[in-house]
């Protein structure tokens, strides 16, 4: 992805991250969803006073792209988070669901992503795949779903 490109999409996640609805961890993440005609989808992680229902940015993110009938356009994502207060400099990975939902959009896509983490400032970007993140992962290929077979 050029240079341009990956900054724009890092300041949607940063932009989205703004929006965090994060009152009982004070930790905001904003994700951002590049598509394949240069369109950027953003989410923001969504808490929830009952924990476990809590929404994750990428989760978001790509629930949002889906709705809009576009998983299979996915082409990078890129993940911004840290505590509310910005007192610290946080890179922030995917969490483990997280890392399963890029991995069925990277199937039903049929193309590998790329996953940019990134510091709210800037400074710090980590370039992986979702291979990196999710070795040996489960998806639709493994139920005999692919990108033109959605059934």
């Amino acid at each position: 992805m050029a240079e341009e490109d990956l900054q724009h999409l890092i300041a949607a996640a940063r932009a989205a991250m703004a929006n965090a609805h994060a009152p009982y961890s004070r930790f905001a993440v904003g994700a951002a969803v590049r598509l394949t005609d240069g369109s950027i989808v953003a989410g923001c992680n969504f808490e929830n006073a009952s924990y476990g229902l809590s929404l994750c940015a990428e989760t978001v993110a790509l629930a949002n792209v889906n709705a809009q009938g576009r998983l299979a356009d996915v082409a990078a994502i890129a993940v911004v988070g840290g505590a509310m207060d910005g007192a610290q400099e946080a890179l922030v990975t995917p969490c483990g669901r997280c890392r399963q939902i890029m991995n069925e959009a990277e199937q039903m896509a049929g193309r590998t992503l790329a996953i940019y983490c990134a510091t709210p400032s800037g400074d710090r970007i980590l370039d992986l795949k979702v291979a990196d993140l999710l070795p040996h992962a489960f998806g639709p290929a493994d139920l005999g779903i692919g990108p033109t077979n959605k059934s």
